[in-house]
């Protein structure tokens, strides 16, 4: 599985590659800018890039610009972003065209390896993986919505579980319940969200991170 890399700190971004090389990842590139990361996801069009959102020359969202222009021009590339505070609407461009294949880290969560390798793995395989800080974020915005009002804690949970990308069998482990309770709790949401029942797992996630987004 080849991977574009994207991380101006010197010292993070030859870790990382270490880390991907490791995990069995190719490194096709590892940039600095974002103008070369553009560059990069053009010539290489990896399996998926892995950027800082803040990049040089101005540190401000050329990773994701780039990232986001190079979707456009290559649609459906895979884009997992790394950021180093929770950045709703940077969060919101990235999902803004509903075609799956992204992810949002806080770069704190590269710590826990299997986490950040298995987000890495989702986006490149197509699915939508978003830190747990965002999703608490969107549930905050939307605390006052009387559908969500409407959901057990536990049900907030299972929501919380898979609008971060976990499947059913995930989110059983992490809650310590069934998988059959898994999937009762989510019909259970769909209906008192109004979401569509039958979403694959990208769907679902999307679907669930959309209804968050809502104004």
């Amino acid at each position: 599985m080849r991977v574009v890399l994207a991380e101006d700190q010197a010292l993070l971004r030859d870790g990382l590659v270490r880390l991907l090389t490791a995990h069995g990842f190719e490194v096709a590139a590892a940039v600095e800018t974002g103008p070369d990361l553009l560059d990069a996801l053009l010539a290489e069009k990896p399996d998926v890039a892995v950027a800082d959102i803040r990049l040089p020359p101005t540190h401000r969202n050329e990773g994701l610009a780039a990232s986001l222009e190079a979707r456009r021009r290559v649609p459906g590339l895979p884009v997992l972003i790394l950021s180093q505070h929770v950045e709703p609407l940077y969060a919101r461009e990235l999902l803004s065209d509903s075609a799956g294949a992204v992810g949002y880290l806080l770069k704190d969560r590269v710590s826990n390896v299997r986490s950040f390798v298995d987000a890495v793995r989702t986006v490149a395989g197509g699915g939508t993986t978003m830190d747990p800080e965002v999703v608490a974020q969107m549930l905050a915005r939307r605390s006052r919505d009387q559908r969500l009002g409407s959901l057990t804690p536990r049900e907030r949970e299972v929501l919380a579980a898979m609008a971060e990308g976990h499947a059913n069998a995930g989110i059983a482990a992490r809650l310590v319940i069934t998988e059959k309770a898994v999937s009762n709790h989510i019909n259970t949401i769909f209906a008192k969200l109004g979401l569509l029942p039958d979403l694959d797992g990208n769907r679902r996630v999307l679907a669930v991170l959309a209804f968050l987004d809502a104004a």
